[in-house]
């Protein structure tokens, strides 16, 4: 039996759709949102109607009916206490993605609009992976203030998708398998993904400076710059997430431009460059020990994973310890398709959120 699948994932700036035949994507579009539209809504879940219109008329240009659909599927947004894999949405869930309770994210949007599209039609709405994934163990959330715990914020739903596509080319399954998977992006997050479960994380604020993230560093240095009146709350936020990274050096965070640079003899370029790399391999070595055991493979993603200067780079450092796989880009599209994919074949079961 074939499947047509409609996948929603909203961001901040824009609302990428797709329509996949079974494993075959009929057509990808990314919705631009400018901020004259936006702004005009006070807040992300006020952007309801206004997205969902934008879809279907989307789904309609591109030539298709959602009385063809036989499932959709949106990106989990923020939802807490949840695990992996595909879920119904159900009224638990919706109430959870249309209250105040969770953190503000266009990706809440996802599962809403899903259901608003397939449940006049009488057909399920799924999420899959979700942003707020919580696999992680007890010993792993603690930290050195009893009072702040360590979230599980990571690209779950690109490196389970990964995980996924390697465990199946060497002919296993991603829940027999140990893997670490770094995610490179304009964010990076590392995460130790065993029997089919992330167990541990390096958030993309809590490791190896990126692109355009400042990622950690000694915390009393943060205290003195949050008490020296120089910046805001939101400044120092931006300046830390948006505006640190390689970006606070070098005024980019366009690594093909810094790397020509480096190529036309750049040398304060060559040495940000080399230092990100460091950081990324600290990271990962950071989070080996967690398997007890041998890493069946290393797995390199995200969109900065292309250049094979920063992947060659980095595997000068793993290699010795594990072996490096690089599967470059963000497959989230793909992924959302492929899990609602699975649970209509009933490969897999949809979960209801309690």
């Amino acid at each position: 039996m074939s499947y047509k699948i409609l996948v929603i994932n909203p961001g901040s700036t824009s609302t990428k759709i797709a329509m996949f035949q079974d494993k075959d994507m009929l057509f990808n579009v990314n919705i631009s949102h400018p901020d004259e539209e936006l702004n005009q809504f006070a807040k992300i879940s006020d952007q309801f109607d206004f997205r969902k219109d934008c879809i279907l008329k989307a789904v309609a240009d591109a030539g298709y009916s959602p009385d063809e659909l036989d499932a959709v599927v949106g990106r989990g947004g923020q939802i807490p206490n949840i695990e992996g894999g595909g879920y119904f949405v159900n009224d638990v869930l919706k109430k959870v993605l249309s209250g105040d309770e969770i953190l503000p994210h266009a990706s809440n949007l996802g599962g809403l609009i899903a259901d608003a599209i397939a449940g006049p039609l009488g057909k399920p709405a799924y999420i899959y992976d979700a942003i707020g994934t919580d696999e992680i163990t007890d010993v792993a959330r603690i930290t050195g203030i009893p009072e702040v715990k360590r979230q599980p914020f990571c690209h779950v739903l690109n490196t389970k998708a990964m995980g996924r596509k390697y465990a199946e080319s060497v002919g296993k399954t991603y829940e027999s398998m140990n893997l670490l998977i770094a995610h490179l992006g304009g964010g990076i997050s590392i995460s130790d993904h065993q029997g089919g479960r992330i167990i541990d994380v390096i958030s993309d604020d809590g490791g190896p400076f990126s692109p355009e993230r400042a990622g950690s560093f000694p915390m009393m240095y943060l205290v003195d710059i949050c008490y020296s009146s120089k910046y805001s709350k939101a400044e120092l936020s931006r300046r830390l997430r948006g505006n640190g990274g390689m970006k606070a050096y070098l005024g980019t965070a366009n690594c093909q431009e810094i790397e020509k640079r480096i190529q036309a003899g750049d040398e304060y370029a060559k040495l940000i460059y080399e230092a990100q790399v460091y950081q990324i391999a600290k990271g990962i070595g950071n989070l080996l020990p967690v398997f007890k055991t041998n890493v069946d493979s290393v797995i390199l993603t995200g969109g900065i994973a292309y250049s094979e200067m920063l992947t060659g780079m980095v595997k000068e450092y793993i290699e010795p310890l594990a072996p490096v796989v690089v599967l470059p880009g963000e497959h989230e599209m793909e992924a959302l398709a492929l899990g609602a994919y699975r649970i209509l074949r009933g490969e897999e079961e949809a979960k209801n959120y309690q």
